[in-house]
């Protein structure tokens, strides 16, 4: 299983620092969910973890390897990203799109093998997508879309996958078989799995490790029992709520507190304590 880790990392688009000294670890074969606030710097982590932006100083080690000095196409052997706004070219079809993760285990030629077909294959058909093989992917709604992009993603096969909001454009039920789905390979393979996660009731059912950022600094890691608090959801995103046990899984489930319902002693439930 392999290891991601960032040391004294600062990250800077021009001269504008996001994240500055930041150091982390994403524990191997777990599944990190990075969660925080809009704009405190989730997915420029995400970034310069898998080599998109280079540190301004620091470093991202990869099996205890600076990651930049590795060649591209080993690293993306071990490591694949699925980032927030994926772009594809015109016209390519959700075949080609999804047999594009096949590329860092590809020859010269680019030429598939029965490996590659059958990483596809079972890739289209975890994401239920592959009745769409041949439909051009700019026609495809925007959860079908992302469905297609998190198939690409899959048939990497990396030990490591990075996902950038993957539940973006999909309804409740679609959300939950994606995160099903990632959670189920994490089991099977062992994969090391980090996700920005914006829906923290899920990021908190679905993690095994959990690192809140804010404002380009980590606040608080480890499991979603010990970092998904009150305080916390106060301090990170200035919202009053009441954590209290999910009743399907038992981890954190967060309550929030309108104006009107914080102002009523009424409505506020009693915060009931998390079994582990």
């Amino acid at each position: 299983m392999a290891a991601l880790h960032a040391s004294a990392l600062t990250l800077k688009y021009g001269q504008r620092t996001i994240i500055e000294g930041l150091s982390a670890g994403i524990p191997a074969g777990r599944v990190t969910m990075i969660v925080g606030a809009n704009a405190c710097g989730k997915s420029t982590l995400l970034r310069g973890l898998s080599r998109l932006l280079k540190p301004a100083s620091g470093m991202v080690t990869l099996d205890g390897k600076d990651i930049h000095s590795r060649p591209a196409r080993e690293v993306a052997r071990t490591l694949g990203l699925l980032p927030q706004h994926p772009t594809a070219p015109d016209g390519i079809t959700v075949r080609d799109l999804v047999g594009r993760g096949r590329y860092p285990h590809q020859g010269f030629f680019r030429s598939r093998s029965a490996d590659d077909e059958r990483a596809v294959h079972d890739a289209l058909t975890a994401t239920e997508t592959l009745d769409l093989v041949a439909r051009n992917v700019d026609e495809l709604s925007g959860g079908q879309r992302q469905r297609v992009w998190i198939a690409m993603a899959l048939a990497q096969e990396t030990e490591v996958l990075l996902l950038d909001e993957p539940t973006t454009y999909l309804d409740l039920a679609h959300q939950v078989e994606v995160l099903d789905l990632i959670t189920d390979l994490n089991r099977r393979r062992g994969t090391t799995v980090a996700i920005v996660l914006h829906d923290l009731n899920l990021a908190a059912r679905y993690a095994d490790h959990v690192i809140a950022m804010k404002a380009g600094r980590i606040v608080a890691e480890g499991t979603s029992l010990e970092v998904v608090t009150e305080e916390l959801i106060r301090d990170v995103f200035g919202l009053e709520s009441r954590v209290v046990p999910d009743p399907v899984s038992g981890t954190p489930l967060i309550i929030p507190l309108g104006r009107h319902h914080a102002e009523s002693p009424h409505t506020v439930p009693t915060t009931l304590e998390l079994v582990p």
